[in-house]
């Protein structure tokens, strides 16, 4: 593995949600959000994750977020770049796009609905992360992608790429986390993507979190990255009792629908847009949303009760 600076690639590096307006991406709100994660302590960001919708994104929006995004931060955080799809091509295209851009590193899911078998994710990573000097790491999600990832599989690409340097683990199963880093170095970048299991991965050894309540509660959840980091575990343990039931509710329908809901309540986006086959939420679900915003004290008791829509 490539030697990385210490602090390279740790901490909360939220995945930005992507807005939009009239179906067109609304690139003046994204850059206002990008900012904020600067503000309020994100360690990171990560652009045209799935909580930014890739899949409903063409390659020329994809790019196009990634450049406002690294003109936005200006150097004062790292940019990760979500680059994989479904096609090696337009991964390597989005790939070398996002070396152009000077993105800091990328990201790159596992090619969903093909269901390759584990030889040919070794070839796929390898063959991607030989077109850029960017450091890479793999984006495993089988619940979406439908394509698991084993840890033999992850060593094997590491011992033939030197700029693979970690993984974003959206699965629940803590044991692949210590296994991985027992055969690929504790240096190894193991990234949290389930949020309500950000805690227990950073205490067996994640690096980091890419967590998509970093939209909503950047300081907090940049803050439960450093209690653990620095042994304050019962500080961290408050934090995740904070953050839970946010955690809850990103997936009280398909990500990012519930989470662009809540960010327009708190007036982050404009409304709650979102492009098919995503549709908006019934007025039950927002109703919890509500109270679960209320709770957690963002959202004020009387804009609780206004019965804002946002759609």
């Amino acid at each position: 593995m490539i030697s990385l600076d210490p602090d390279t690639l740790r901490g909360s590096y939220p995945p930005v949600v992507t807005p939009f307006k009239d179906g067109a991406v609304d690139y003046d709100t994204f850059a206002a959000i990008v900012d904020r994660q600067v503000r309020l302590g994100s360690h990171g960001v990560v652009i045209t994750g799935t909580t930014g919708e890739p899949s409903s994104l063409s390659v020329t929006e994809r790019i196009e977020l990634l450049r406002v995004a690294v003109s936005t931060v200006a150097g004062r955080l790292p940019v990760v770049a979500a680059t994989g799809s479904q096609s090696f091509a337009e991964t390597v295209e989005l790939t070398a796009q996002a070396e152009k851009c000077r993105a800091d590193a990328v990201l790159v899911v596992t090619p969903y609905y093909i269901r390759p078998p584990q030889r040919g994710l070794v070839e796929y990573f390898v063959a991607i992360g030989r077109t850029t000097a960017l450091p890479l790491l793999i984006y495993h999600i089988p619940g979406r992608a439908a394509v698991s990832v084993a840890v033999e599989t992850v060593a094997r690409i590491a011992d033939a790429l030197p700029t693979l340097v970690g993984i974003k683990h959206a699965v629940n199963d803590l044991e692949f986390v210590t296994e991985v880093l027992l055969r690929c170095g504790r240096d190894f970048r193991v990234f949290c993507g389930l949020e309500a299991l950000s805690l227990p991965m950073l205490v067996v050894g994640a690096a980091g979190v890419m967590n998509a309540v970093g939209n909503l509660a950047p300081d907090r959840v940049a803050a439960l990255c450093a209690a653990v980091a620095a042994g304050r575990l019962a500080d961290a343990r408050q934090l995740h009792d904070e953050l839970f039931a946010l955690n809850q509710a990103i997936f009280l329908d398909t990500n990012p629908i519930p989470l662009k809901y809540m960010m327009a309540r708190l007036d982050l986006l404009p409304s709650s847009e979102v492009r098919l086959p995503l549709v908006s939420l019934d007025d039950q679900q927002r109703r919890r949303l509500d109270s679960v915003l209320h709770a957690a004290g963002l959202l004020a008791a009387s804009a609780t009760s206004a019965g804002k829509t946002h759609d």
